[in-house]
């Protein structure tokens, strides 16, 4: 996954965390909400200053949002049966 891919993914779920739309998280970054739902399916590359602006919007690291989304645990356990 790249950069690009990662920070679609990221955002996107820090947003959902967050239980913000679009238009109230690129009206609170200063960016348009085409421009963000842009970056949010990976048709576009932000720039370093939009990262910042996005990651103070969301209150975390700019870090986070580029770092490898880490694969979701699955909900069932993973034990065999018991005996």
């Amino acid at each position: 996954m790249d950069l690009k891919e990662a920070m679609a993914t990221n955002l996107r779920r820090e947003r959902h965390a967050r239980e913000m739309t679009q238009e109230e998280l690129a009206d609170r970054a200063g960016l348009s909400s085409r421009y963000l739902g842009s970056i949010e399916r990976g048709a576009v590359s932000a720039s370093v200053t939009v990262l910042g602006q996005l990651a103070k919007a969301l209150r975390v690291n700019p870090c986070e949002l580029i770092a490898q989304p880490q694969p979701r645990k699955s909900s069932r356990s993973s034990k065999g049966p018991t005996s």
